[in-house]
């Protein structure tokens, strides 16, 4: 994600009027409060301290709705109108964005309070795309206005990244050694081993079929034999943990091997790594799969 542009698409064409400029701001802000509120919703996988981020920026940009359609009533007698847009606003808030960060059980606040930096860095890119087209004398005054806004945004939100990154740092001091966090990827490989095949126990024969096609060859002979551990004992815990420790430890391999290939001496070794991050990561997805449609059932 940080390797990619800010802005992947530019204004079309130069923003004509302030209703329109009104109208393409408020369809960003509300877009951005309707994602970040989905990511404040409880969820066994989303932590307390995740939601409470994302609970400050949805209602940061529903405020910034109403801070909108007030100016807008003000400057053009009426709120902003979805029929004075002459073209699909650019998405500031991508939905690929908070889907990453809403399916990974290792976000942090720290990683919630980066992207939302992001996003108005984005933000003020974008209004300064529309201040160097616009031709309107008020419309690049108002546009002025939003990309301060945006930038005064970014920098706050930033603040709260590096507090929240000191509090993980901290954290994380106290609790590396009785955590997975300090295992090395073979440790885990077998620990997430160990998960799934407890988890394979209360799946459907299709769902196993699955799983040992994500890796047969670390698969035990039997293992689609439903009371067949391969000689493993089950972790203890119950299935919903198990599932979510799997999920995790699974993640956490995907981003172990992605830094191996980022920091390899060497061709042969970079590309041993991309090769087992690439596996990984195809493992991470399916496992994510095969959770989602047993939840649902």
């Amino acid at each position: 994600m940080r390797k990619e542009p800010l802005l992947t698409a530019v204004p079309p064409v130069p923003v004509a009027s302030l209703s329109e400029l009104y109208a393409i701001a408020f369809d960003q802000a509300q877009k951005a409060a309707q994602r970040y509120g989905a990511l404040a919703t409880p969820t066994e996988q989303r932590s307390p301290s995740l939601r409470a981020v994302f609970e400050v920026l949805a209602a940061s940009e529903r405020d910034r709705c109403n801070s909108l359609s007030t100016a807008c009533l003000a400057a053009c007698g009426k709120p902003p109108d979805a029929s004075d847009l002459r073209w699909a606003p650019i998405d500031l808030v991508a939905a690929t964005e908070i889907a990453d960060i809403g399916n990974s059980s290792l976000a942090t606040p720290y990683a919630a309070w980066a992207l939302a930096a992001r996003h108005r860095q984005r933000a003020f890119v974008f209004w300064t795309y529309v201040i160097a087209l616009a031709e309107d004398p008020m419309v690049r005054l108002t546009a002025e206005n939003l990309a301060r806004q945006a930038l005064a945004d970014g920098n706050w939100w930033r603040r709260e990244r590096r507090l929240a990154w000191r509090t993980e740092r901290k954290t994380a001091a106290g609790e590396m050694a009785a955590s997975d966090e300090s295992a090395s990827a073979a440790l885990l490989e077998s620990l997430l081993l160990k998960d799934i095949i407890a988890w394979s126990q209360v799946l459907t024969p299709a769902q196993r079929d699955q799983l040992r096609a994500m890796d047969p060859s670390r698969l035990p002979p039997n293992f689609l034999t439903p009371s067949g551990a391969g000689g493993i004992e089950p972790p203890s815990g119950d299935i919903e943990a198990i599932k979510r420790r799997a999920l995790r430890r699974a993640e956490q391999l995907s981003n172990i091997y992605l830094d191996d290939a980022d920091s390899a001496d060497d061709q042969g070794s970079m590309e041993l790594a991309q090769k087992l991050a690439a596996q990984s990561i195809v493992r991470l997805a399916g496992l994510r799969n095969i959770a989602a449609a047993s939840a649902s059932r």
